[in-house]
C-alpha cells in the first residue's frame, strides 16, 4: 500500500496512540455502550482531504454538528473496524473495498452520550462519489482540505453554556468541534501539519449545538 510523505507520519504513530494523546477525558472502567467512527483521509483533487458528514439539523441530538462517519457497534460486528465501515456504507454508500484501514484508535469517551468511541484511521485509496444514504442521519458529506483545517485564520476555540472549551474549525459554513473537532486537532498535530494558530479566539457554539458538548 502506497501512501504519500504527509500521512506517512500519522499511519507510523497511530497503531501506538494512548487515549491520553487524543483526549483530554479518561475512558470509563463501567460498561457504557461503544460505538466506532472512521476517520477517512484521502486525497481529492490532488489534496489532502477529510471527509466529514452534517448531521440533519432537525435531530434532537447532534443537530447540524459536523461529525466523522459511523455508529454503534452491533452485536454482529466482528470489531470496531467493520462496525466503521458499515455505518459509512449505510451513511454515505461508501464501499468498504476503496478503503485501507491503518490502525483502530485507542477508545475515546463521550460523556454526554456515555458511549466509549472507537475512531478507526483509514487511508481512502480508491475515492468514489458518495452522499447521503440516511437522510434521518446525514444532510451532506463533506470532503475538506486539510489546507482549509490548518489555516489559522479557521481555527478557534469554542464555549458551551455548561463551560466546555475546546478546539475548533470554521470550514464550509459548520463549526467542527467537540469530539470531531478534537481528535482533528491532535491528528493534525500528530501529522506534523497544523500550523500556529490563535487559541485566545473563542466563540460560543452555535445554539443548534448546545444540546451536546462534545461531539
Amino acid at each position: 500500500m502506497m501512501l504519500p510523505a504527509w500521512f506517512m507520519p500519522l499511519a507510523e504513530v497511530a497503531p501506538s496512540l494512548t487515549t491520553e494523546q487524543l483526549s483530554w477525558q479518561p475512558v470509563p472502567d463501567s460498561q457504557e455502550r461503544e460505538a466506532a467512527v472512521l476517520i477517512l483521509f484521502s486525497e481529492m483533487n490532488g489534496e489532502p482531504s477529510v471527509t466529514l458528514i452534517e448531521r440533519p439539523s432537525h435531530m434532537r441530538n447532534h443537530g447540524g454538528q459536523p461529525a466523522f462517519p459511523g455508529g454503534a457497534i452491533d452485536a454482529d460486528d466482528d470489531s470496531a473496524t467493520n462496525a466503521a465501515l458499515r455505518e459509512a456504507q449505510e451513511e454515505i454508500g461508501l464501499d468498504p473495498a476503496s478503503v485501507s484501514v491503518i490502525a483502530e484508535l485507542p477508545q475515546l469517551w463521550l460523556a454526554p452520550s456515555r458511549f466509549k468511541i472507537t475512531p478507526v484511521l483509514a487511508w481512502w485509496s480508491q475515492p468514489h462519489e458518495v452522499t447521503s444514504h440516511e437522510e434521518r442521519e446525514v444532510a451532506a458529506v463533506h470532503h475538506i482540505a486539510l489546507r482549509e483545517l490548518v489555516d489559522p485564520a479557521n481555527r478557534v476555540r469554542v464555549m458551551t453554556r455548561s463551560g466546555f472549551l475546546g478546539p475548533a474549525f470554521l470550514v464550509r459554513d459548520m463549526v467542527v468541534w467537540g469530539f470531531t473537532g478534537g481528535v482533528l486537532s491532535q491528528l493534525l498535530d500528530l501529522a506534523g501539519i497544523a500550523r500556529d494558530w490563535d487559541d485566545t479566539k473563542i466563540i460560543d457554539v452555535p445554539e443548534s449545538h448546545q444540546v451536546s458538548w462534545t461531539s
